[in-house]
């Protein structure tokens, strides 16, 4: 019998190809979270240390003992079924680790939410940060191609269909102003993230019968020590920093995701108005180069929202302390984090290498032999014909042109009513791309 492998190591990413070996994905990982949960518990004691609450000697036993490489993960893991969460494990290993006298200082007066939303946020608030980096190289990269095209004409296209001329510049300027509504609602996401600090319902009680004269000045002290915000109200059961970052995350996917599904679009190969800077392979056909990173971008966007949704579902948490709705939390909120991380990354490498073909947007304007332009046209000869007879007369020539193959302007020009209209220009597409250059510059001016 042929033996079996050995056992995949945990979290590969065998079945999320945008995540597997991205930062987010390590920043949000078990290790990272054993991290942020020990920092969380550090912390804790140093904040009680610092108002005379528990010896400094203390604090520095806790710190000693909460080395990450010091405690078992998968013991972990498989010892919080029992409680319901990996902190009461944890904190029975961390109080064995410390040992002696201070091992009673661990986690004392608080409980295992506040351990576990506080380091929650830890991991959440280094997440958001290669986050930002990543959508800070996206927009850099998209005001380049913004300014670069701001003149380029292309077919807008809507409902599927050709419209009117646009311009690339325009296009681009527009996915960047998505990047940028992103990354104000993670800035500022990002700078409220609240340490957690209530107790077993939220009372802080605890901390007073340990002495403290002044428990909320323990929150804001374990808040300064976590360079976190210091929340007005243990919110235990008021989610609101848990939604907003489901929002902001959800929003900053679909904002990537938009970017994704024009490129989708316009990077097909009867369109090939844009291409990725490399395309993927294919198992079966070697000829293709396959748009891998908006694929990627836009997979995430689509699982997303249903992420943001459990989320906001988990703001209906009953009592003081929720059975559930909490838990439920811990694997969608870590899965956004992950797919805005990747999806911010391919988005960044994308928007940096796209490739632009002029050459085909100004083709792709003729396609309907001018009929692009047909608006600027009722425009332009309902003064001189009347609006009825314009009307009759440009469709009566758009079914020639279509018939005939002709271009519209060579059907018009045989019109001896049309004989006195520049028709070069009016039904020229380049010409008719209306204010976009200038909404382009003032595009560019956000910062």
């Amino acid at each position: 019998m042929t033996p079996l492998p050995p056992p995949a190591p945990p979290e590969a990413g065998l079945l999320s190809p945008g995540q597997a070996g991205s930062p987010a994905a390590e920043a949000t990982g078990d290790a990272a979270f054993l991290a942020a949960l020990l920092e969380a518990e550090a912390a804790l004691t140093r904040a009680q240390a610092s108002l005379g609450l528990a010896p400094a000697e203390a604090a520095e036993a806790v710190a000693e003992a909460a080395v990450p490489d010091r405690f078992d993960v998968l013991s972990l893991a498989r010892r919080a079924a029992s409680g319901g969460n990996p902190v009461i494990p944890l904190v029975a290993d961390l109080t064995a680790a410390v040992g002696g006298t201070y091992g009673p200082y661990v986690h004392r007066g608080a409980t295992s939410q506040d351990i576990m939303d506080t380091a929650t946020m830890l991991v959440a608030a280094r997440a958001l940060d290669l986050v930002l980096a990543d959508l800070d190289r996206t927009e850099r990269a998209l005001a380049r191609l913004a300014a670069a095209h701001r003149d380029t004409p292309m077919p807008g296209r809507t409902l599927s269909q050709h419209a009117v001329p646009t311009t690339f510049g325009l296009k681009a300027a527009g996915w960047r102003s998505l990047v940028l509504d992103a990354r104000d609602r993670l800035r500022a996401v990002r700078g409220a993230l609240p340490a957690q600090l209530g107790g077993a319902a939220g009372t802080l009680a605890a901390f007073a019968a340990y002495g403290a004269d002044d428990p909320p000045a323990l929150v804001a002290a374990y808040a300064r020590e976590l360079g976190l915000a210091e929340p007005p109200l243990p919110w235990h059961t008021l989610r609101t920093p848990v939604a907003d970052l489901a929002g902001a995350l959800a929003l900053t996917t679909g904002a990537l995701g938009k970017i994704a599904a024009d490129v989708l679009t316009l990077a097909r190969t009867e369109i090939a108005e844009l291409a990725e800077p490399s395309g993927g392979g294919s198992s079966a056909m070697p000829h293709k180069a396959n748009p891998v990173r908006s694929t990627l971008i836009a997979a995430a966007a689509r699982r997303a929202p249903h992420l943001a949704a459990t989320l906001f579902g988990c703001l209906v948490a009953e009592d003081e302390r929720p059975a559930g709705a909490w838990h439920a939390e811990w694997e969608p909120l870590r899965d956004l984090l992950r797919l805005a991380g990747s999806a911010a990354r391919q988005a960044a490498d994308l928007a940096e290498g796209l490739r632009v073909d002029a050459t085909a947007m100004r083709a792709h304007l003729d396609v309907t032999h001018g009929l692009i332009v047909s608006e600027r046209l009722s425009v332009a000869l309902a003064p001189v014909l009347g609006r009825t007879r314009a009307r009759e007369l440009l469709t009566e020539a758009a079914r020639r042109a279509y018939e005939d193959g002709l271009p519209l302007v060579e059907v018009l020009r045989a019109e001896p009513e049309l004989r006195d209209v520049d028709l070069a220009s009016t039904t020229d597409p380049a010409q008719y791309t209306g204010s976009a250059a200038m909404l382009t510059d003032r595009a560019l001016e956000r910062r």
